[in-house]
Formats: C-alpha cells, structure tokens, sequence
C-alpha cells in the first residue's frame, strides 16, 4: 500500500506526498498534462521537443544537468500521447537542490534561438534514427494513421513529418511552454525521506512564487468506432516480411482495460503464450509474434506484430492468426493459465513498487487519470478479470471490421 497525503497550492500546483524513512533518497516527479494528442496537427513533435528544451537551461539556471549532478542528483524525462514527466532523484539532505531546479524552468525556460536550434536539431537526428533509417523503423508512423482517423493518437509523438520541428520557430516554442507548462496544469510527486511539513514548506517557498496561468487546453475529436477493416501494403528494404494487426479497445479507466491487458499476455506474452506455442513454435509460420497494448489514457490498441518465417506468405500468415483469435473466442481460457498471468503482473506489480521513483510516477500518473487511489487499487483489477471476461472481450474485439492491418513487405 503506498501511502500518501495531497495538498494544492494556491497558483494551482497539485502536490501529492509520500513519505519513506527507509531511504536516503527523495524524488521529484512532475507531470504536466500535455502530451502529442494536445498538439495543434499542423505543428506535431512539440511535447516531445520540449522533453528536450526543459534541459537546456531556465531562466536563471544555464546548466540544468550540471547543478544536479553537483548536488549528487539525477534526472530524465519521457513523453507520450497523454502526458509530460520529468524526474529528479537526489540525497534526501539535498532535496531543495531538485526544487530550486524543478521550479526555475516552471517559471520560465531560457529561450534562445541558440537553444532551440540544438534541441530541434537532436530531435531531428533521432526522428531520422529512430523512425526513418532503421528497419520497421516506420510501422508506428503508418500503423497510427490508418487505425485513427479523427483522434490526435493518429501520429506518434515523435511528431507527423521532420518538417514540423525543422519549421519550430521561438515563438511558436514559447506560445506552447506558456500555455502547457503552468503550475494549474502539473501534478508534483515528492517523495522519500521527507516530511509532509517539510514538503509543504519548500513548495510554498519555491513553486508558489509562480503564476497561475491562463491556459488554453482545447478539447479534441474522439474516435468514431470502426466498422469496416482497413489493409495498407507498405514495400521497404527490411529483411523478411512483418504484419502489424491493431484492434481499437478501451482507455485506462475503461472497465475492460485490465482484462484486455491480460488478454494480450495469454495470447502473445512470451514463450508459453499461445500464439507462440503454435504459431512459431510448433506451425513455424512466424519468426516472432507478440502482443501487446498501446497504454492510453483515451481508447487505445490491441495490437498483434508478427515477423513471418521465410517462404510463408501474408494470406497463410494472417489465416493462422485469425484461427486462433476464433478458437480462443469459441473456449474458456483455464483458471490455470489466467491464474499464471495474473500471477505474473502481480510479481511485476509489487517488484516495480519497490522503487521510490516508479511509486512516485504511479501516484502522478493515476492523479492524471483523476483516481489517485489506483496506484494501490490496480492489482485489484486484475485480480476481478474472470475467463468469461476475457472470452466476452476476445468476441467483442478481436473482429475484423475493428481492425486495422499493415503489411510490411521485404522488398
């Protein structure tokens, strides 16, 4: 059970305590409630790029990275379709350190033309590396587009096209920091070896100085529910042929979210799971088939990628995978085999609360869902999903005309 108190200050600044005496530690995690679907779609990438400036020095602090490290302290970032987190971990005697930094670039980032011309040119580079010059490097950036025509998950976060960010300009940058990155638009995590007294003392006395602002977070369309498959062929020079299978499902608080996760386990998580005991292992049809899910906060997908063996083809492939989907639906998963994955997440559960930091993004990111109290409710969902739920789901889902399907083909 992660223990915890809340508190706001008055610019709007929610802050969320956890205190742990058992560790030397403290850590600052702050999320602010922007991610790739608030982006204007004619200007993508920016909250990705901004996971990159909010390094390249505030207002008053020139070297973010350097004052940290001097105080013994760490940090990093990540952005997604919903949200912006940062992270500090630092000795819990030097913990103001992590405030003074955290508040400055708040207040104000040091907007340079210098600075952006750096960071845009990293984001560029790592677009080209990541997305452009490695093989299948591309499927998020096609598969994205056809399963999502109207709501904003229809890019990665990476941004649509390089021009977005090589057109960045100053002010378009500043506009986006001023109207995002407010204390009424963020949710602080302080955690470790501090006491809520003192975690409310060195709020007041450093975030609260900061102005709430006027934000502007426009609303955006929702996916209308797909009712005809839709097939893209995409030709590339990879090494053997892939097919990317993405079924729309339910949002983080959807109340099927849990079992579909367990879904994608039974089905293609790992070397016991079903798709690989048949399909790879024991048919040979595929090199690789996974499962996964996307995560989102809003309904996102279910996805099944498979690297095909050599010689076989995309309609043989394909069969075979739908065969399976059809006979999970037409039979009860095992109480065994349910009870094994749930197991599984359970273990992975309680050992990744083990870290002060991953408690800390787990309290921020379920404040953000608007249900602080999942961070120790989750297992209890899983716990609930029943084989007839997952068959219920299988059937609701798991169709054709929900589904989006890349065909990758090694030229």
């Amino acid at each position: 059970m992660i223990q915890y108190n809340t508190f706001q200050l008055n610019n709007g600044l929610n802050v969320i305590h956890h205190h742990d005496n058992s560790t030397q530690l403290c850590a600052l995690n702050i999320l602010y409630k922007v991610g790739s679907r608030n982006e204007d779609p004619t200007k993508t990438g920016f909250a990705h790029l901004f996971e990159h400036l909010m390094f390249g020095g505030s207002e008053n602090i020139p070297e973010f990275d350097l004052a940290l490290q001097t105080a013994g302290g760490e940090s990093n970032a990540f952005t997604s379709n919903d949200i912006t987190n940062y992270y500090v971990t630092l000795p819990a005697n030097n913990i103001e350190t992590g405030f003074w930094l955290e508040s400055d670039r708040m207040l104000s980032l040091d907007f340079s033309e210098k600075s952006l011309s750096v960071q845009r040119n990293v984001v560029i580079e790592e677009f080209k590396e990541r997305y452009l010059n490695q093989p299948y490097g591309d499927v998020w950036l096609r598969i994205l587009p056809l399963a999502y025509k109207e709501h904003p998950y229809n890019w990665a976060t990476i941004g649509k096209e390089i021009s977005h960010i090589e057109h960045a300009d100053l002010d378009q940058v500043k506009s986006f920091f001023f109207n995002f990155y407010a204390p009424n638009n963020a949710i602080l995590v302080v955690a470790g070896n501090i006491s809520l007294d003192e975690t409310k003392r060195l709020c007041e006395k450093w975030f609260e100085p900061i102005p709430r602002r006027n934000t502007l977070i426009k609303p955006y369309p929702q996916e209308p529910k797909q009712t005809e498959a839709r097939k893209e062929h995409v030709y590339s020079d990879v090494p053997v042929n892939m097919i990317v299978k993405a079924y729309h499902m339910g949002g983080r608080l959807d109340p099927d979210y849990y079992a579909s996760d367990l879904l994608s386990d039974i089905l293609g998580g790992g070397k016991s799971a079903a798709f690989y005991h048949k399909l790879v292992k024991e048919k040979r049809l595929f090199s690789e088939l996974d499962t996964y899910i996307s995560g989102d906060a809003d309904p996102g997908l279910f996805l099944i990628e498979g690297k095909l063996s050599k010689g076989i083809s995309f309609e043989v492939a394909e069969s075979a995978i739908l065969e399976e989907l059809e006979a999970f639906k037409n039979q009860l998963v095992s109480e065994k085999v349910l009870t094994k994955v749930i197991n599984k997440t359970e273990t992975n559960i309680q050992f990744g609360d083990i870290s002060l930091l991953n408690r800390a993004m787990k309290l921020a990111f379920a404040a953000f869902l608007g249900d602080i109290n999942l961070a120790n409710t989750e297992i209890d969902h899983y716990l609930a999903v029943k084989p007839e739920t997952l068959q219920m789901i299988a059937k609701n889902m798991l169709v054709e005309e929900n589904c989006s399907t890349l065909y990758y083909h090694a030229k």
